[in-house]
């Protein structure tokens, strides 16, 4: 089965080779055709025709003889298919006439849609950048907003400002207060050294009086220890005599 197949497909490539034209190739084929009419659908081609006429009118007129009827009829019958075979190449020019203004035409209409093409990208570009705009003008009146309800979720001026006077008398107050504690701790700080210097001079007082008391009753003792010894003596001597 694939093998024909490949055949098929190889004959119809062949016959395409030899008997396809190209687009160009049609084109030339078709005006020649056209401009000659040698070909028609049905009957005889018209510039055939048209050169019979003309042959069979040139013959007879090279005859010898008086052949002036048959040369008229011949020419009439020249003649009219020469304006038989010249009314479909005037209904060709007058096709080709309204071809040619159709084609400058749309080439016009093809022109003025490049151009509203081109206006409407312009107005394109512009719509983009006042979309931008907008979209930024957009954005700021939302911050706008947004600073306008923060700013009214606040306590009114009045309110705001009485609070600012009150703190400022609850600083001054707390700083009042503060002077006159560092005064009251700078008194204390004095107090205290004063007091420190006073329990070491008691102290050493206190001690002098100690050692004083030490030394008095040293002296005592010693005094009475040596009366002790002089009594003891007087008495030894007393015993003796």
């Amino acid at each position: 089965m694939s093998v024909r197949g490949r055949k098929v497909s190889t004959r119809g490539e062949a016959v395409a080779a030899n008997y396809a034209f190209g687009p160009l190739e049609d084109d030339v084929i078709i005006k020649h055709r056209l401009l000659t009419r040698t070909t028609t659908t049905r009957g005889e081609p018209p510039l055939k025709k048209l050169q019979k006429k003309f042959t069979s009118f040139v013959l007879e007129i090279e005859k010898d003889g008086s052949n002036n009827d048959d040369c008229e009829k011949l020419s009439r019958a020249f003649l009219q298919e020469l304006s038989t075979f010249e009314i479909p190449l005037l209904k060709s020019k007058a096709v080709v006439d309204a071809n040619i203004r159709e084609k400058e035409s749309f080439h016009e209409f093809k022109d003025e849609i490049n151009k509203q093409i081109l206006l409407a990208q312009d107005d394109i570009e512009d719509l983009k950048k006042q979309l931008e705009e907008s979209k930024i003008e957009r954005q700021h009146k939302e911050e706008c907003e947004a600073i306008r309800k923060l700013i009214a979720a606040q306590p009114p001026r009045s309110v705001t400002q009485k609070t600012i006077v009150d703190l400022e008398k609850e600083i001054a107050a707390l700083d009042a207060e503060n002077t006159a504690s560092s005064r009251m701790l700078e008194l204390r700080k004095k107090q205290f050294a004063l007091l420190l210097h006073v329990v070491d001079e008691l102290q050493n007082t206190i001690e002098d009086e100690q050692k004083s008391l030490i030394e008095e009753m040293r002296i005592t003792a010693e005094e009475n220890k040596i009366g002790v010894d002089d009594a003891s003596g007087g008495l030894e001597a007393m015993a003796v005599d």
